[in-house]
């Protein structure tokens, strides 16, 4: 497989003895290649066995840290298009970066709806733990999202609290809240019209219940201590509608939680960083980046 930048050299295993709830047989990890350009990589992983964080360092780090968790619509993760690309520019600006390779929730794991959002607490979790030899402030952590990994961000940061699978040591102890959070064009609900039906599907089932949509769909699950937002979402979006972005906004005004929120006339879906580029959507990085600045993850 042609690789057109180094990948990251180091990784973080988040269970120290294998991830919790493992079915029989577990998933063959599989990763595929969709670019036909030499340029760029655009690659997506699946039977994801052992979750992990690909870490980005700054060659002079700012104290700052974010967690990417790529879309995929919860049917894969997709590595460089919502992962590294954002976390090499990230990491350009002094932020270290995690991207987080979730275990996806049909491939058989116990705890099945709720296995990505096990994964992001651990992840979070970790991150805290070993703050003090990446040089991260544990208070300027925030979570990011692109698609279903939006979803995820959302639910990381409206159910950090859940307790979706047994403590394993001590880091479990720790918060999983992140500082801040920014949900990039995310899926939010899982009701129908506005639901991603992929997203939905693979996450909770073609036929679940109403309590099943609700638990699972963040803008109903906002407490009052969820932490300051970034929505950013294309109008044009054809695969999740900008209804998701807005009625998580709503949600979050109603409980006072800070947010802040863009949207664009054009930009379609998935467009990460690349394929942003002429479209009024090119540049919301830099707008993520003075948000974050103004809320001190990078003091």
């Amino acid at each position: 497989m042609h690789l057109t930048f180094a990948e990251p050299n180091e990784t973080i295993d988040l269970w120290p003895k294998g991830a919790p709830g493992a079915p029989a047989q577990l998933p063959t990890e599989t990763v595929r290649e969709r670019s036909k350009d030499p340029a760029y990589n655009d690659r997506y992983v699946f039977g994801i066995s052992r979750p992990r964080m690909a870490v980005f360092r700054p060659q002079r780090p700012n104290g700052s840290a974010v967690m990417i968790t790529p879309g995929g619509g919860y049917n894969w993760v997709v590595v460089d298009k919502e992962g590294y690309e954002m976390a090499r520019w990230l990491a350009a600006r002094g932020v270290t970066v995690f991207v987080l390779f979730y275990r996806l929730p049909h491939e058989g794991w116990a705890a099945g709806a709720d296995t990505p959002l096990s994964d992001a607490q651990r992840a979070m979790r970790l991150i805290r733990h070993r703050a003090k030899s990446y040089r991260i402030d544990p208070a300027r952590i925030c979570a990011m999202g692109f698609s279903a990994g939006g979803h995820l961000c959302a639910d990381l940061m409206t159910r950090f609290d859940a307790r979706v699978n047994d403590r394993v040591d001590a880091v479990d102890r720790l918060s999983a809240r992140p500082d801040l959070a920014a949900p990039i064009y995310p899926v939010v609900s899982m009701t129908l019209p506005a639901a991603h039906g992929g997203s939905r599907k693979n996450l909770i089932g073609e036929n679940a219940s109403p309590e099943r949509e609700r638990a699972h769909s963040p803008h109903l699950n906002v407490p009052v201590n969820a932490p300051p937002t970034f929505l950013l979402h294309a109008e044009d979006d054809a695969s999740v509608v900008v209804e998701n972005s807005l009625l998580l906004r709503s949600a979050l005004l109603a409980k006072k939680v800070p947010v802040e929120t863009h949207l664009f006339a054009d930009g379609g879906h998935g467009f990460g960083l690349r394929l942003a580029k002429g479209k009024t959507v090119e540049g919301w990085e830099e707008l993520f980046f003075a948000w974050a600045a103004k809320k001190g993850l990078f003091a």
